[in-house]
């Protein structure tokens, strides 16, 4: 049964705070040049479309579908805006390059001060190039699905031709996905996990850890470059 219109109101009132909660969470991954703001107010759009339309005969929970419509809104206008500018994709390759070549080299996974002198780069310059590509990962597996839910590996996309559906369903891919993801450093493999299983926010993780939110921002940037490093056989 649909929400009834008398109904409606009370529901966007209900639920307008998972709008600022996702577009928050999605912060994190994207460019300074992107206003919260302007999150929000699409996110709306979102809620207020899956309030009209929740059937709740089909089974599902409405908190789910609407999620799946705010975020849903939140990344057309993102692509439509070319949210991702070409000098910071390009930062993005630099970095997943040198972490591939170390990789490969040392047949372990390599520190920050290891990264920045392959890059001959000072430690300082390189975190902040870490902080100027916080928006490389973007989308979830769950634009791609109409199920409810989605485990925390599977809501790790590459780059390429490739379909990214079609990918995630290969039993290769998430054999390889659940290896880097494990030969994560410990601090990082923990911060991911609080941050896409827990739903935890960066200042709340930056209080577990003892530093810094834009470190932890750092921090993701720097373990989704390692995870792209090492599926990088799956983007050809």
């Amino acid at each position: 049964m649909a929400v009834k219109p008398s109904s409606q109101d009370e529901q966007i009132t209900k639920y307008a705070p998972l709008v600022k909660r996702i577009a928050y969470h999605m912060m994190a991954r994207l460019p300074a040049s992107v206003e919260v703001d302007d999150l929000i107010q699409v996110g709306l759009i979102g809620l207020m479309d899956a309030v009209s339309r929740f059937d709740g005969n089909q089974g599902a929970q409405f908190e789910s579908y609407a999620t799946q419509r705010i975020r849903g809104s939140m990344l057309d206008e993102l692509r439509e805006a070319d949210w991702l500018p070409r000098h910071v994709r390009q930062k993005s390759r630099q970095i997943e390059s040198a972490i591939n070549r170390l990789q490969q080299r040392n047949g372990k996974p390599p520190t920050e001060q290891e990264i920045s002198a392959e890059l001959d780069m000072p430690i300082n310059q390189y975190q902040s190039m870490l902080g100027d590509v916080r928006c490389s990962q973007l989308l979830y597996y769950e634009d791609f699905s109409d199920e409810d839910s989605a485990s925390f590996l599977e809501r790790y996309l590459v780059d390429g031709s490739n379909d990214p559906l079609a990918v995630l369903e290969d039993e290769g891919f998430r054999d390889s996905l659940v290896a880097a993801i494990h030969n994560l450093p410990e601090r990082e493999r923990s911060m991911m996990g609080m941050y896409y299983e827990q739903d935890m926010n960066l200042k709340e993780i930056g209080a577990v850890l003892g530093v810094s939110e834009s470190r932890v921002c750092q921090l993701h940037s720097q373990a989704v470059a390692r995870l792209r490093a090492q599926l990088k056989i799956w983007k050809s």
